[in-house]
């Protein structure tokens, strides 16, 4: 039995060239850093400073807001000059801001510093998924990024447990330990890991920096994939409070210490480890807008219980609820972007459905945090609950307008 699991895994391992696996250690490597920080972020500001959520709210659509520039410049940049530098730089970016954040003494300097970090900190997240759908062919892109997830998420497993620790004794020993993760990542991209850009066709022109830019027209023009991102913004608004107020909500009215809440993280980044290859394995034979409608109804569920429930267990069952939908969204929503893209026009169009994730982040912690801080905090699970339900509906309707497409494309091939 043994000998046959060992068997599989060598079988899977051949089945994707040897750089994706490069990518795949390096990813994890540097998500351990971004992992320390991020689940922690709102407990940082408001206990250093002494703002409410609403505060916090602001200050994440300050970074969102800045960060569709740094998307949308290494979008463009990503297509015309490739992905390592610009992935190198957005590493080095990091770790200077990191430090700078940690330093901060004031809530209002803050605010400047987040205008600056948006904007370096997502300059490579385009040249990064890019580089992805570079390496792997398209039947093979769902469970690249599935693969990705689990390495993304066994340094979740392990980060928001090691973060609890150093942020009950120093939040600064969070930052510092980032920007370190960040820099010892710029040497092993450095080293291991080639430019993967598409060669140019004989005789095609290079494009110039300014047609590079002017390409954006394009990708905002196509209806399909603006559809697409409509819902998915749905999506992020009701996921995005796993990360933003979940731990403030549970500290404020259950008592759940920022151990215990870093440890529903750790459960979440432990399922996606262990559960989400073979899971992304089963799923792509199926219409990818309804498992995106299937997993996007999970969401609901998951967060809409969090308005209801009172005792640890439930949260915990909660976010099981939530990482099933999880694993079933994220591959299959990435593998979707990287086939509405042309092969010239990757990261451009990476770049624009990273704002299917920045947008929310720009007014949903604010949102939420009006109604946290308001007379019932529950009320908003409940409005989470809500949107991802108009979300679901959203992916079965453009389910249904490419299957009606599709009937009307063979019913013409036929007729001719």
């Amino acid at each position: 039995m043994f000998a046959s699991r060992l068997q599989k895994m060598k079988d899977v391992y051949h089945e994707y060239p040897r750089v994706f696996w490069i990518l795949v250690v390096i990813t994890f490597v540097d998500r351990i850093g971004g992992a320390l920080i991020f689940p922690f972020f709102a407990l940082y500001l408001t206990s250093k400073f002494g703002v409410g959520m609403t505060d916090v709210g602001v200050l994440f659509a300050t970074f969102s807001l800045s960060s569709f520039a740094g998307s949308a410049i290494g979008g463009a940049l990503t297509d015309r000059f490739g992905r390592k530098g610009i992935i190198i730089f957005g590493l080095i970016a990091s770790s200077m801001s990191s430090v700078a954040m940690g330093l901060t003494g004031s809530f209002q300097m803050f605010f400047v510093l987040a205008l600056f970090v948006g904007i370096l900190a997502d300059v490579a997240g385009p040249a990064h998924q890019a580089m992805v759908a570079d390496i792997l062919p398209e039947e093979k892109r769902a469970d690249g990024y599935g693969i990705l997830r689990v390495a993304f998420n066994l340094s979740v497993t392990i980060g928001p447990a090691i973060g609890g620790l150093l942020a009950a004794k120093s939040y600064l020993l969070l930052f510092i330990t980032d920007a370190a993760v960040s820099l010892l990542t710029v040497v092993l991209i450095s080293l291991f890991i080639p430019e993967t850009k598409p060669q140019a066709h004989p005789g095609e022109p290079q494009p110039t920096v300014a047609s590079s830019f002017a390409g954006y027209g394009k990708v905002l023009r196509d209806s399909a994939f603006m559809l697409f991102l409509g819902a998915v913004m749905l999506q992020v608004l009701t996921y995005m409070n796993m990360n933003t107020t979940l731990g403030v909500f549970l500290r404020n009215e259950h008592g759940t210490s920022e151990w215990h809440y870093g440890m529903l993280l750790s459960l979440n980044a432990a399922m996606v480890v262990l559960m989400q290859f073979p899971i992304t394995r089963r799923i792509t034979k199926y219409p990818p807008m309804l498992m995106m409608a299937f997993g996007t109804v999970l969401y609901a569920i998951g967060f809409a219980m969090y308005g209801f429930v009172s005792v640890y267990f439930m949260f915990v069952l909660a976010m099981v609820i939530i990482t099933v939908g999880e694993m079933i969204v994220s591959p299959v929503s990435q593998a979707l972007v990287a086939s509405f893209a042309p092969e010239d026009m990757r990261g451009r169009y990476m770049a624009v459905s990273g704002f299917s994730w920045g947008i929310p982040f720009a007014v949903g912690p604010y949102l939420a945090g009006l109604i946290i801080d308001g007379p019932n905090p529950n009320y908003l699970w409940y409005v989470a609950g809500f949107i991802g339900l108009l979300s679901t509906i959203g992916f079965l309707g453009i389910h249904r307008m490419r299957s009606e497409k599709a009937a009307t494309v063979a019913a013409l091939q036929e007729s001719a």
